[in-house]
C-alpha cells in the first residue's frame, strides 16, 4: 500500500516524538508499505530551519540519507500535478 506522509509526520518520526501513534509508525516501518515524503516538505523544513524557526535532530544535509536509509520515497510533482488539483 502506498502513503503519503506530511511534514509534521516525518518530523515526529525523524525526532522520535511520541506524539506520533504506533499505528502511524507501523505503517512507515512495514517493508511491504511505499511511503513518500512530498518534495514540498523538503522545502518546508529547509526554509523554517533557515529563518531559525525549526531544528532538527540532525544536520539537515544528512536527512537526504535518513530518508533512504528509512525507505522513504521523496515525492516529485510539477506542474501538470498541481494543474489536476484545480480541474
Amino acid at each position: 500500500m502506498s502513503f503519503l506522509i506530511d511534514t509534521h509526520v516525518l518530523l515526529w518520526y525523524i525526532s522520535g516524538n511520541k506524539k506520533l501513534s504506533e499505528k502511524a509508525i507501523a505503517i512507515i516501518e512495514n517493508t511491504k508499505n511505499i511511503v513518500f515524503v512530498s518534495k514540498a516538505s523538503l522545502w518546508e523544513i529547509a526554509i523554517k530551519i533557515s529563518l531559525g524557526k525549526l531544528q532538527i535532530t540532525m544536520p539537515f544535509e544528512t536527512l537526504e540519507l535518513f530518508l533512504k536509509e528509512n525507505d522513504l520515497e521523496v515525492l516529485d510533482y510539477n506542474f501538470s500535478h498541481l494543474n489536476f488539483l484545480l480541474t
